[in-house]
């Protein structure tokens, strides 16, 4: 095993596999906990149980750190078999999500008894772990086979319906990340070229007619139950302006709330911030300690703590391609790619929307944002990519002992 391996590698001892990804996974938990803990001052506030909330999410981080742990330590090749499993109970879990009684106005959760989870979040697991899988079986001398493009796309745009009509930014972020694997694992370049273009002038004719439909239509549609009735949502935030008036104290606050009270945090913030929990902003949004909980980080960290945070995420993608160089079979590189991916791409879409270049998506900040089924699978993301950093290690240490072996001669 060469130096590189030896120094960012730990073979044995409790924490194995690749030491900057576990350096870079304790240290957003870490973040998580203090900014959490800041920012549910709404939440402690009216219920008077100032400790519960963080107490809550710590719970979810020892028990997801815990899980992550199991998961690196399971050889890599069971994931092939567990994909499968995950993505056929996301499919039911979907289609049951659809049925499922409305949160912010979406029908994204369900709940058995007091236990509610995003379908969504599971799927995209699934969807990783079968894309990958299929792009490394079905090839051909060019790369994917067309058998392999067909049976993906299938399992990618069943997937993208159960979820698009609630979810529509997590079907985006999902397609992202499907065509960047589907490009890392060579299909057609014709093929991703149509698919491209097929979906870019679908979305410029889906954004000219939404931004052309009737206010009173809207209206109605958004009174409906039907599939219609998060189109309204959408419309209203492409619509959104954030006009700033001459005279700063004519601004009215009252429009776009979350958007406003983040561009506030982060308006005066300075370079080191307010410092940990003298956050002022947190009493005003109304998901400080989830969809704008980098508003926050930046609120009280400064520019510093911002900037680490983006660095530790790009840190993460940075490391997961190493590892994908060093693997010697197709399944493991394609897999810590699309989780890396998945991760890094959601966290950019909610620093995007949270400094106010990119529309409100409800995306929480992974592994930081407070949650239950995100902070699960999340770190399940983690854990794989750990097991897939072994899996690296281990193939070439073995390859290294072959080479080291005498030869044995005869006579």
């Amino acid at each position: 095993m060469n130096n590189w391996s030896k120094k960012n590698f730990q073979e044995n001892g409790l924490m194995q596999g690749d030491m900057v990804l576990w350096m870079v996974f304790l240290l957003l938990c870490f973040i998580s906990v203090i900014t959490v803990y800041s920012a549910s001052s709404n939440m402690t506030y009216s219920t008077g149980k100032y400790w519960a909330p963080v107490m809550r999410h710590g719970i979810f981080l020892l028990t997801g750190v815990g899980f992550t742990w199991v998961l690196h330590m399971l050889p890599c090749k069971l994931y092939k078999i567990l994909g499968l499993g995950i993505m056929l109970f996301s499919y039911l879990l979907l289609a049951c999500a659809l049925f499922a009684g409305k949160i912010n106005g979406a029908s994204r959760w369900v709940g058995i008894g007091d236990f509610t989870f995003q379908p969504s979040e599971i799927a995209k697991l699934g969807l990783v772990m079968t894309t990958a899988f299929i792009f490394s079986v079905f090839r051909n001398k060019d790369g994917v086979s067309s058998f392999g493009v067909k049976l993906a796309v299938i399992n990618i745009g069943l997937t993208l319906m159960l979820i698009v009509t609630e979810n529509l930014s997590t079907a985006a972020i999902i397609f992202v990340v499907m065509f960047l694997i589907a490009f890392y694992a060579q299909v057609s370049t014709k093929i991703l070229a149509w698919v491209g273009g097929s979906l870019a002038a679908i979305a410029i004719a889906g954004y000219l007619t939404a931004i052309s439909i009737p206010q009173d239509t809207l209206n109605s549609w958004a009174k409906s139950d039907g599939i219609l009735h998060r189109v309204p949502t959408w419309v209203n935030r492409l619509k959104s302006e954030n006009v700033l008036p001459e005279n700063p104290k004519d601004y009215n606050t009252s429009n776009n709330v979350q958007v406003t009270h983040a561009q506030i945090a982060i308006a005066t913030c300075g370079i080191v911030g307010r410092g940990p929990g003298n956050s002022i902003e947190r009493d005003f949004l109304p998901q400080a300690f989830s969809d704008f909980i980098y508003a926050i980080i930046i609120e009280e960290g400064g520019i510093f703590s911002g900037g680490l945070v983006m660095f530790l995420y790009l840190l993460l993608l940075y490391r997961a391609l190493r590892i994908a160089q060093r693997c010697k079979s197709l399944f493991p590189a394609y897999l810590i790619m699309g989780l890396s991916l998945m991760l890094v791409i959601q966290a950019m879409v909610n620093m995007a929307v949270a400094v106010g270049v990119f529309p409100v998506t409800g995306q929480p900040l992974p592994l930081i944002s407070r949650g239950g089924t995100s902070t699960f699978v999340n770190c399940a993301y983690l854990g794989i990519m750990l097991s897939v950093s072994r899996s690296a290690r281990q193939v070439e240490e073995a390859k290294d002992e072959k080479i080291a072996e005498p030869e044995v001669q005869t006579t």
